[in-house]
């Protein structure tokens, strides 16, 4: 492979490990929330260490009598539409910020309660008064699976005796979000036309007719006031009974798609910057017509949002399932970047095995390429999280924890490589080595000019602080000062309002050994 290869090579490793290093917060989000899908299924907690009463794969086997398929069936889809609805209402929770959870009744030993089958709970575990609701499943028959007909019959069971106890403890009650409307509509349907013989019994002087007619409207009302949408329908009830395994993929799929989305954008916004760099340049040595630098741009941005979309993705799909996995390990590596780096590293690899099986380059480069990039994505991850834990805040901490990790760890690995080659060659050794160092020096050079113009486009008003910052951080890599980079990295969290960890080594070493809890 020619230099110039090499060096668009080099240059495509570090900016996917930069657009995995600012997905960095979305996955940890999107992941978390995805994670909730993965517990309603296996019915385990393996994070938290907690088991569920049921999960959707465990309701999917219980037994079903041949003679009452039907009504087993569905009897099986409410406790299933249980377990989907606060899988997904919890998943919102934690994507918008919000420490609280919702929580089945039956998970929390209370099987069978007489009044609740959800409640929500604190951050620490505290039953939230007033937050108590039923979920019932009415209106569907046999004959009319969807219920469409059947609003008036769930109606008339929501106002019989049995679901008295629900409206004296104004308990709010869920119904399918297919149903929920239907219901409503013929609840006014019927207040309405009781409302018409009310006028006419007082007319007539009829007391108590009069009475026992105010007392039906204002329970309807009631029901109206206390009847909720549930986050899922009656069809998505019975196939989550039937299908736990596809269900649950669609919903992980769902939240997978919504982090593409928001990644792509920050990784658009990142390609776009890097390439209106390098093709200014370009044009501006005469390499490039301004036309051609157009659509370059355009070119790169529609790729790098592309790459951002597929991290975001299959990132938010892979860390939800690392999160819950049973391997202590696993759900270890789920706090670190690891899986957008995956992602990132897939596209790097494939392309460099695309080259090889092209003829571009033999098979040491090929293997000395692969290693190279394995590294560089794997400190990448590491950095990411550290970047993202310095500098807390999204895309900007990740992103540069991102570069930083990947341009030392290939700076590292490339003069280790030649120093290897060369070992016997003591005075080839030390050019190569020499050689290396300046080109990777450069190289960083370049990428923090380009980086100085992304966090331009972010923070332009905090430029001075951030240049700052930075350059600190910078030096103090370069000399090995810990105490002054997590000084540097503090100086921008607590100007935009973060708390920071830590502010010495010594503290963060004196927390370790203590045994003191920080929030990474």
């Amino acid at each position: 492979m020619d230099d110039n290869k090499k060096k668009e090579q080099k240059s495509e490793d570090i900016l996917n490990a930069g657009i995995a290093g600012a997905s960095y917060e979305t996955v940890q989000r999107y992941g978390d929330a995805a994670k909730q899908h993965y517990v309603a299924h296996s019915g385990v907690d393996n994070e938290l260490g907690k088991k569920l009463a049921k999960g959707l794969k465990q309701i999917s086997e219980e037994k079903v009598n041949p003679d009452y398929e039907y009504q087993n069936i569905h009897q099986q889809a409410g406790f299933a539409a249980e377990v989907k609805d606060v899988a997904r209402k919890n998943a919102e929770k934690i994507i918008k910020g919000d420490s609280s959870r919702k929580v089945r009744t039956d998970d929390l030993g209370r099987v069978n309660d007489p009044l609740y089958d959800t409640v929500t709970v604190d951050s620490k575990g505290n039953i939230i008064e007033g937050t108590g609701a039923q979920m019932k499943f009415l209106g569907a028959s046999e004959s009319d699976p969807s219920g469409e007909g059947n609003a008036a019959r769930a109606l008339e069971k929501l106002q019989s005796k049995k679901f008295q106890k629900y409206l004296d403890a104004d308990v709010k009650i869920d119904v399918p979000s297919d149903q929920y409307d239907r219901i409503i509509q013929e609840a006014d349907n019927k207040i309405e036309a009781l409302s018409k013989q009310l006028e006419s019994q007082k007319q007539a002087g009829n007391t108590e007719q009069a009475q026992k007619l105010q007392e039906r409207i204002d329970k309807l009302k009631k029901i109206k006031k206390n009847l909720r949408k549930s986050t899922v329908s009656s069809a998505e009830a019975v196939f989550a009974r039937q299908h736990p395994g596809l269900s649950t993929a669609i919903d992980v799929a769902k939240l997978s798609h919504r982090a593409g989305i928001q990644t792509a954008k920050s990784s658009a916004l990142i390609g776009g910057s890097f390439s209106i760099v390098r093709n200014l340049v370009s044009v501006y040595k005469g390499e490039e017509e301004p036309e051609e630098a157009i659509k370059n741009v355009a070119k790169d941005t529609a790729t790098t949002a592309a790459v951002g979309y597929g991290t975001g993705f299959a990132g938010t799909a892979i860390k939800g399932a690392m999160q819950n996995a049973g391997s202590e390990y696993v759900r270890a590596l789920s706090k670190t970047n690891i899986a957008g780096t995956i992602v990132a590293a897939t596209v790097s690899v494939t392309k460099t095995m695309s080259r090889y099986f092209k003829g571009e380059i033999d098979g040491v480069e090929c293997m000395e390429t692969l290693g190279e990039q394995g590294t560089g994505m794997i400190s990448s991850a590491m950095f990411a999280a550290i970047g993202q834990t310095a500098i807390p805040i999204p895309i900007v901490g990740g992103l540069i924890g991102g570069m930083v990790g990947y341009a030392i760890s290939s700076a590292t690995y490339g003069i280790l490589m030649e120093s290897l080659k060369e070992a016997k060659l003591a005075k080839e050794e030390r050019d190569q080595i020499e050689r290396a160092c300046e080109e990777h020096i450069r190289m960083i050079r370049q990428y923090r000019a380009e980086m100085d113009k992304i966090i331009n486009d972010y923070l332009i008003d905090s430029m001075d602080l951030f240049r700052e910052s930075f350059s600190g951080i910078k030096n103090a890599l370069a000399i090995g000062d810990v105490d002054w980079f997590i000084d540097s990295a503090n100086t921008i969290t607590e100007n935009f309002g973060g708390n920071v960890a830590f502010s010495s080594m010594d503290e963060f070493n004196n927390k370790m050994l203590n045994g003191s809890s920080f929030k990474i």
